[in-house]
C-alpha cells in the first residue's frame, strides 16, 4: 500500500493548479491531477504523478478522477480545489446558463467532490481540502461578478462542512488571493493596481506554499476559515 500522501489537484494544466502540483510533489505527495487540457498529462509524468483529462462541472468526471486514484493509490490524504478564471460581463447581461455554467464550476463541483471524497477520508482517519477563492468573494466588485457571489456561497460551504467532520478530523479552509501570476506581462488588460506591496504579483509558487501549510499538519487546528493572500485590499478590482 501507498505510505506517501496522495493529493487532488484540479484545473491543474497551469496557473494556480500547477504551482501547487509542482510544490505538493516537491513536498513528497503523490499528485493526481485533472484538468480539461491534455497539457495536464505531461505535468503529471513530470511530476511522477498520475492524471486525467475531464472538467469539474462533470459529475462523471469527478468520479471518474476519485475512483482513478483510490484505485492506484488506495488513499486520498488531500484535495486542492483550483478553477479557471470566470469570465467578467456586465451584472445583467449573464444569461441564466452562464450562471449555471459558473455555479457548477464554481460551488458545486467543491459539493460533489467533497461527497466523493468524505468517505475514504473518514476510513483513514482524517484529510484535508483547500478551495481557491478570491479576494473579492466577501466584498463584492461589479468588475468579479461570479467571485463576489458564487465564490461566497464556497466559502459558506466551506465553513459548513468544516463544523460538520471536524469530528473525522478532515479540514476544509479556502485561500482568498489578490493577483497571482509569474511576471506583471501575464497580468496584460487587468486593471493591476500600481501599488503593490512588493512591486510585482505573488507567483503561482508563493501562494502555493501557503496551500502547502494549510494542507499540512502544522494546521491541523485551521478550519473552516478562508485565508486571505490579498495585501489588505478593501477590494480586488
Amino acid at each position: 500500500m501507498n505510505k506517501r500522501k496522495v493529493v487532488i489537484v484540479t484545473a491543474s494544466s497551469r496557473g494556480i493548479g500547477a504551482g501547487c502540483a509542482h510544490e505538493l510533489a516537491a513536498k513528497g505527495y503523490v499528485v493526481s491531477l485533472m484538468s480539461r487540457s491534455s497539457q495536464v498529462i505531461n505535468l503529471a509524468t513530470e511530476l511522477d504523478g498520475i492524471a486525467m483529462q475531464g472538467s469539474i462541472t462533470n459529475p462523471e468526471d469527478l468520479q471518474r478522477l476519485v475512483e482513478t486514484t483510490l484505485t492506484k493509490f488506495q488513499r486520498i490524504d488531500a484535495v486542492v480545489n483550483s478553477f479557471g478564471d470566470p469570465p467578467r460581463p456586465d451584472l445583467l447581461s449573464i444569461s441564466d446558463e452562464m450562471w449555471i455554467e459558473n455555479f457548477e464550476m464554481l460551488f458545486l463541483s467543491v459539493v460533489r467532490l467533497a461527497r466523493l471524497v468524505t468517505e475514504p477520508m473518514q476510513k483513514q482517519g482524517g484529510g484535508a481540502i483547500v478551495n481557491i477563492s478570491a479576494c473579492d468573494s466577501q466584498e463584492p466588485s461589479l468588475g468579479t461578478p461570479f467571485s463576489g457571489t458564487l465564490r461566497a456561497a464556497m466559502e459558506g460551504f466551506t465553513k459548513l462542512y468544516a463544523q460538520r467532520y471536524r469530528s473525522d478530523r478532515i479540514r476544509m479552509n479556502s485561500i482568498a488571493p489578490f493577483f497571482v501570476a509569474d511576471s506583471l506581462s501575464e497580468l496584460e488588460g487587468w486593471n493591476v493596481p500600481p501599488d503593490l506591496m512588493w512591486k510585482r504579483p505573488a507567483t503561482y509558487a508563493e501562494l502555493a506554499k501557503i496551500v502547502v501549510f494549510l494542507l499540512s499538519d502544522d494546521a491541523k487546528f485551521i478550519t473552516g476559515t478562508t485565508l486571505k493572500v490579498d495585501e489588505a485590499r478593501s477590494l480586488c478590482i
